[in-house]
């Protein structure tokens, strides 16, 4: 088990939905205390399994909603599976929603260290760390602008900034570099492909089959929450392109 940096077992998520519509939070209150609100059970992933070894680059592909950020996000602790366990051996840092982490009234400045503090680091690290963080970003000239000022594309950079300053264990990347510009994109992914290199461990969401392929050593295909293939990298990403009846370059 000294080599496992990620095990998941039979892993089942559900969410109850609404089946009914309310309009405002006094109708919500009345209607749950009068037992009224009714749900419906929804299973976002189905029976689950994979092992992830130490420094494997390991993809999660499949059409949109098939539960790929799901599980990244049980994974990472966010949310707890209802049947199933997941076992993980190592620091995580994760990159899974744009601006996370991150307060939109405070500066950009402000917010590498509120980052840095959620990920566990001092400020005195922070501060020995702060030119290369803002050197990767690019956002020099950006400082002092709060971030909800800056787009999608500012917020990944500084968000993978800050996550990757340090090597961790394991990284958890979810389609966040999709809204960056391709030279940025590139940047990251060289700078992934060198951690992977010197052993992190790689969980990685995208739509580009390429960049999978080009990253990844195993993928996982999940549909509608449902595991499909899982294995070889090419293997599988042949056999979702093939179901999908079109090149997901």
């Amino acid at each position: 088990m000294d080599n496992i940096a990620v095990d998941i077992k039979n892993v089942t998520i559900r969410f109850n939905r609404g089946n009914q519509k309310v309009d405002n939070l006094k109708e919500y209150v009345i209607k749950m205390m009068k037992h009224e609100l009714m749900f419906q059970e929804f299973l976002a992933v189905k029976d689950v399994s994979f092992t992830v070894k130490k420094g494997e680059a390991w993809a999660l592909i499949g059409s949109n909603g098939s539960g790929k950020s799901t599980l990244l996000k049980a994974i990472s602790g966010i949310l707890k599976p209802y049947q199933g366990s997941i076992s993980v051996h190592g620091s995580i840092a994760p990159l899974i929603e744009l601006g996370a982490g991150f307060d939109g009234d405070l500066t950009a400045r402000e917010n590498i260290f509120l980052n840095g503090c959620l990920l566990g680091y001092s400020e005195k690290f922070m501060q020995e760390h702060f030119d290369e963080i803002v050197d990767f970003a690019e956002l020099q000239n950006f400082l002092d602008s709060p971030i909800k000022n800056y787009s999608s594309g500012m917020k990944a950079r500084l968000g993978f900034a800050v996550a990757t300053m340090v090597r961790p264990e394991i990284l958890i990347v979810d389609e966040v570099l999709a809204v960056g510009d391709a030279k940025f994109r590139a940047k990251c992914n060289k700078r992934m492909s060198e951690m992977l290199e010197s052993g992190t461990t790689l969980l990685f969401v995208s739509h580009s089959i390429n960049e999978v392929k080009t990253l990844c050593d195993h993928a996982l295909w999940i549909e509608k929450g449902i595991e499909k293939k899982k294995g070889e990298v090419n293997e599988v990403c042949n056999a979702y392109e093939e179901y999908m009846g079109v090149s997901c370059n």
